[in-house]
């Protein structure tokens, strides 16, 4: 009986695990704005790519003890990532306390995904209609 009751309680347990992640996931997607399998693709690269560039102006500042320009990350090779994604292009806003990289959609573009995205020194996401 108590093998029983413990493979139970495992079953429920996985079974509230995998409706808080599917719940999780459908939120994320919704907040993105992902309408098609293209568009999720191109947010997906997206996010890494500002992750990417994020993850190096810490790698920067460590060195220079300051945040670079995105030519500068480029130019010093802190990221191999194009100034751009398709229909995105990035660019990097410094200030004395931090930086932000965002990815900024091209105008007329309406494939459904957010105008903008960007990531910030405490490696936090935001989006924009």
């Amino acid at each position: 009986m108590g093998r029983f009751f413990g493979f139970l309680c495992l079953v429920v347990g996985l079974g509230v695990g995998m409706y808080f992640y599917s719940r999780q996931v459908q939120s994320t997607a919704a907040a993105g704005g992902e309408a098609t399998p293209q568009a999720t693709i191109n947010i997906t690269g997206v996010r890494t790519d500002l992750m990417s560039i994020a993850g190096a102006e810490r790698r920067y500042y460590a060195g220079e003890g300051r945040y670079g320009s995105l030519d500068e990350l480029i130019s010093a090779n802190y990221i191999t990532v194009a100034r751009e994604r398709p229909p995105y292009t990035y660019s990097v806003e410094m200030s004395f306390g931090g930086f932000r990289v965002v990815a900024t959609r091209a105008e007329g573009d309406s494939s459904g995904t957010p105008s903008q995205l960007s990531v910030d020194q405490s490696m936090e996401f935001r989006t924009s209609e």
